[in-house]
């Protein structure tokens, strides 16, 4: 791999990839407070989700570096409500030992681009404040502003946390 080039390859999320992705995720629920799920999710669980996001018309994507999966990236319903069908949360997760190599970026940015396909209007992201300032900036550099804080809405690993929300308009009008 050269100097500024990504050894990974973005692309929809298969079955078999699941794997991984419990994996990423729960050692994120375990040991983080990326996710205020405390338990990892089973592998079958997970493809209950794949399922759902692709009968909603959502993306899910990973980043794959051959065989291995160094993150993934999904859009999934903001609410439940009917009125919200065109406003999506993102979630980005990358493998622990893959972070800082710019995977992050892009997986934000084509899961960007597969919201505007599937006809997205806001995106907004729901950032745990754990202090470390990188999912932020993350989001940041992908045009997403600040849209509020609420605070002591989670508990995990015995504190409280607050949450930074921010959000990105895809469409101004449908």
């Amino acid at each position: 791999m050269g100097p500024g080039k990504l050894s990974v390859d973005v692309r929809p999320a298969t079955a078999g990839d699941l794997a991984q992705i419990a994996e990423i995720f729960g050692w994120y629920a375990a040991h983080s407070v990326a996710t205020f799920e405390e338990a990892p999710r089973s592998v079958a669980r997970w493809s209950r989700h794949a399922s759902q996001l692709a009968d909603l018309g959502l993306p899910f994507l990973v980043a794959a570096d051959g065989p291995a999966v160094a993150g993934y990236a999904y859009a999934g319903p903001w609410r439940p409500k009917p009125a919200y069908r065109a406003t999506v949360e993102d979630s980005v997760f990358l493998a622990p030992d893959r972070t800082g190599q710019g995977i992050g970026k892009r997986l934000l940015t084509d899961l960007i681009g597969a919201c505007a396909k599937a006809r997205v209007r806001q995106i907004i992201a729901v950032i745990a404040d754990s202090g470390d300032p990188a999912s932020e900036r993350l989001h940041e550099a992908c045009g997403f502003r600040h849209a509020g804080r609420l605070t002591d809405v989670g508990f995990k690993h015995g504190r409280w946390i607050d949450t930074i929300l921010l959000q990105r308009t895809l469409a101004e009008s449908r």
